[in-house]
């Protein structure tokens, strides 16, 4: 065989075990067509939120490793692979409806045990084939967010809207995406999360597989109706987008936006945020409750109206994404319990029907390649137990799908529930079958 000859053919067979190599590595989540494309996960998904999970991973005040573990075979077991989940909390620790401990105490000062427990969180994660959507700020006051940046800033003291009135507050926190200091404190801390090395894996953040998108907060809102409100607001969401990418060029950015309700009533200003071309799909978060779609004494009765409201809430913003041919994810959505109760074990009915809706839709757009890609229930309680005298969260209780602010199983979905587990179970099976090698 001639010298050439034989160079071509191991040039070939080096670029074949090559490309064999590159396709035996765990890939990045991306968008295609309208698709979330990575080589080992589906392109559409069931999951569900985890805020606390850095917390539980960690070794001090808060964390259980064991439970955590538990938790995400459960999780796995159910076919729930995404977990939406709090990068930390920001501000001191022993403020009413906070939850702690957090771990950004001070601008640029960090609880290294918190980041710890959210890289042992991410290893465990992986193991499991799991991925996480990664929030780092927070338009409300239960992790700090907004008010405590502009609180760092000098511009007076975060409000609690518990005490000070909703009004109030998100008066105050309006003066966010205005305020350049309480912006540059948060730019900075997003250049410390996203630039973070794994401490367990030795595996630099961006280039984790583990990691499916950076979101910009959670529910980040303009809270003003003025036109130049609304653009600083557009500008800060680009300008965040831009900045993580410029740091990590492996991974998703999403905004964690509401939709039509976190956007001031204004679909076009959901639209000018999704429109940027470094935030690579769309969020909604649906709240029947919340919004008024149903009343505590009528949650029953008023079912049927919520599920309709709920469809033509999806159906809005996907028409807005076939304009730009991004995923649509329901990345938060809850219904209380019968009769508004709170204890485990009470009845999950009404809760049941409206899951077995929402999940039935995605499972419908997997088997019709649509771009309904995505759900994230709020939230997981699982082996969480309850207090018997704590009907609001207190240091100490164990963390559940319910924040500081919220009564505690309000919207936590406990593995005992085992009418809604079943309801999860059954569409993870439908799931499935459209994702069979």
């Amino acid at each position: 065989m001639k010298l050439t000859k034989v160079i071509l053919v191991l040039t070939a067979a080096a670029l074949m075990l090559f490309a064999a190599c590159q396709d035996s590595k765990p890939s990045f989540a991306h968008v295609k067509d309208g698709k979330f494309v990575c080589q080992d996960y589906p392109s559409h998904f069931l999951g569900t939120n985890f805020w606390y999970g850095a917390i539980l991973g960690s070794e001090g005040r808060g964390g259980d490793r064991a439970r955590l573990e538990a938790e995400l075979d459960t999780l796995k077991a159910l076919g729930l692979t995404n977990l939406r989940i709090l990068v930390g909390g920001d501000g001191p620790d022993g403020i009413p409806t906070r939850v702690s401990p957090t771990l950004q105490v001070e601008p640029g000062v960090y609880n290294d045990t918190i980041f710890r427990g959210l890289d042992y969180l991410l290893a465990e994660m992986a193991e499991r084939n799991m991925k996480a959507v990664l929030y780092i700020n927070n338009s409300w006051e239960w992790s700090g967010g907004y008010g405590m940046y502009l609180e760092w800033a000098g511009a007076g003291k975060a409000l609690i809207p518990a005490i000070a009135g909703y009004v109030p507050f998100m008066e105050s926190v309006s003066h966010f995406v205005t305020n350049e200091k309480a912006k540059e404190l948060f730019y900075n801390h997003v250049r410390h999360v996203v630039s973070r090395t794994n401490t367990v894996t030795g595996k630099a953040y961006r280039d984790d597989p583990a990691i499916f998108s950076w979101q910009i907060g959670n529910e980040p809102r303009c809270f003003r109706a003025d036109s130049a409100g609304q653009s600083a607001f557009v500008d800060f969401m680009w300008e965040t987008a831009s900045l993580i990418k410029s740091l990590d060029s492996n991974h998703m950015v999403s905004s964690g936006s509401e939709g039509y309700y976190g956007c001031e009533a204004d679909m076009d200003l959901f639209e000018r945020i999704h429109s940027c071309p470094d935030i690579n799909y769309m969020n909604i978060h649906i709240w029947p409750y919340n919004w008024g779609w149903v009343r505590e004494n009528t949650l029953d009765v008023n079912l049927p109206a919520a599920i309709e409201k709920t469809d033509r809430y999806i159906d809005a913003h996907l028409e807005v994404a076939a304009r730009y041919g991004k995923p649509v994810v329901l990345e938060e959505f809850g219904f209380p319990r019968d009769g508004f109760l709170f204890a485990k074990g009470t009845p999950t009915a009404s809760r049941d029907e409206y899951y077995r809706h929402v999940f039935g839709r995605v499972v419908r757009s997997a088997e019709e390649g649509g771009l309904f890609a995505g759900l994230n229930f709020w939230g997981w309680g699982g082996l969480a137990g309850q207090s018997e005298t704590n009907l609001y969260w207190q240091p100490g209780d164990d963390y559940c799908g319910d924040p500081a602010q919220e009564q505690q199983g309000l919207n936590s979905v406990y593995l005992s529930d085992r009418s809604t587990v079943a309801v999860i179970e059954e569409a993870s099976r439908a799931m499935d079958k459209f994702f069979e090698d």
